[in-house]
């Protein structure tokens, strides 16, 4: 049975004086002129002259006021200064490549960069210690938020999806936010996290995305924590390739997709095998949405799917509503599916609740359930033959999925509801990204209710 997996802006002339605003512990708001595009006389290689900046401070550049775009604003940008947003809509695509610096707008559903469906990124992070806060993405033809340390993903061409194929070591980045951002109708995935590590991806919506509304990948160990996103009417709710080591996906609202989770190993991306990841507390809900882009390996009406992945945890989750199965455990020729846990979930109104199905050379082991409220298993009586703790070989079974129905465009996904704002974005200083964030705690992660973050959702549970 397939279970669904993936596949240099220079900045506009500026004006040639900007009003920035500094702020530091000691200072308030101190005004700097800094001048642009002028040769010589400056020691920041950004402006000369007149009004340099003190030693230590924390600017804040807002635009339009101080930079026509957000690029031009960025390119000005050193670590620890904040780039403030005004409402309207940006026609451009958004490179950050200076450490530690905050964007962020002063409005959710105000702030749009718009690709217009002919560029590839809304924004691009690539450096270490970014926070991307309170705006919206929409319409790029491959990803409305990529963070990463691939240079290959950066410089993706048109159709490659941005894998790493080469024999280069892997580079990690090594820290970053994304925070109250509503990505909608991108080609390939929402907010994507490829090759980056210390992360945390939360409060976001993330819908219309081809592939997935929200991706991590190719990490080990990743310490990223997805917590309090709502994924709905995309392709895959949320996906996590090769994804190893820390990595968090709790409190999430993934419903109303054609697949609401997967985890899975894939040879296009490197750090095989996928292994060590916990999926806790989410709503994942009636994910056989018609009004969605097309999965390309054909996945429908599946809560959680893993393939080729080990050790995962699976803890306290609410599955219901699948046509197909609630959560599937399959392999490749070459990838087992090992040692995973299925513990204390309650799955309700699925076609089958837990599905097992492996290729008989690489046939899982380890694979339990344990205190779960469930209905029914292919093969019969998983709770009690596969019941934790267990090395025992994995016993498979089979069925036959009905044929999925056909997808629309990305691009005429239904437009997100309301989301809630980043509090007091206009007037709160830089965001300060932790080298390593915090992570939650496996027993302090309560069952959901299908009510999860139903405020701001589109797609309504049944």
């Amino acid at each position: 049975m397939p279970l669904p997996r993936p596949r240099s802006l220079a900045p506009s002339p500026s004006r040639s004086r900007l009003a920035l605003r500094a702020t530091t512990a000691a200072v308030g708001a101190l005004a700097l002129t800094l001048t642009t595009g002028c040769g010589g006389g400056g020691d920041d290689g950004k402006g000369g002259g007149e009004g340099r900046r003190p030693d230590g401070a924390q600017v804040t550049i807002r635009v339009p006021a101080d930079a026509p775009t957000i690029s031009d604003a960025v390119s000005l940008a050193r670590p620890g200064d904040l780039v403030l947003v005004a409402e309207g809509v940006y026609r451009e695509s958004v490179r950050i490549d200076t450490e530690r610096v905050t964007l962020r707008g002063t409005s959710r559903s105000g702030v749009v960069i718009d690709g217009e469906v002919r560029r590839p990124n809304g924004i691009v992070v690539s450096a270490p210690g970014v926070a991307v806060q309170n705006l919206t993405v929409r319409n790029n033809t491959h990803n409305g938020v990529l963070i990463t340390g691939s240079a290959a993903a950066v410089d993706a061409l048109p159709g490659s999806g941005g894998y790493d194929t080469g024999d280069e070591p892997v580079t990690l980045l090594k820290s970053f936010l994304v925070s109250h951002v509503t990505a909608t109708r991108n080609g390939l995935y929402g907010i994507y996290a490829f090759s980056a590590q210390n992360g945390v991806i939360e409060y976001s919506y993330a819908s219309g995305g081809a592939d997935s509304g929200i991706y991590v990948g190719q990490c080990r160990p990743c310490r990223i924590v997805v917590r309090d996103n709502i994924a709905e009417l995309n392709a895959v709710g949320y996906e996590g390739t090769n994804a190893s080591g820390d990595m968090y996906v709790v409190g999430n609202r993934l419903t109303g997709n054609r697949v609401g989770l997967t985890t899975n190993s894939d040879h296009q991306e490197k750090l095989l095998p996928q292994r060590d990841a916990v999926i806790a507390g989410n709503l994942i809900a009636d994910n056989q949405q018609r009004k969605t882009p097309e999965q390309a390996d054909g996945g429908w009406g599946i809560g959680i799917g893993v393939d080729g992945g080990s050790d995962n945890r699976f803890v306290r989750n609410l599955v219901t509503g699948h046509t197909n199965a609630g959560l599937v455990i399959t392999a490749t020729a070459d990838l087992t599916a090992d040692r995973n846990r299925i513990t204390d979930n309650t799955f309700t109104a699925n076609g089958v609740d837990v599905g097992w199905t492996f290729p008989t050379a690489t046939r899982g082991r380890g694979n339990c359930l344990e205190g779960n409220e469930l209905r029914t298993t292919v093969p019969a009586g998983l709770a009690s033959t596969a019941s934790c703790p267990t090395t025992a070989a994995s016993p498979s079974g089979s069925w036959r999925y009905p044929a999925p129905p056909a997808g629309i465009p990305f691009t005429e996904v239904a437009a997100p509801a309301p989301q809630p704002e980043f509090p007091e974005a206009a007037t709160t200083g830089p965001t300060v990204v932790p080298d390593t964030p915090d992570l939650p705690k496996i027993t302090d992660i309560e069952l959901p209710t299908p009510a999860l973050l139903a405020g701001s959702a589109h797609v309504r549970t049944s």
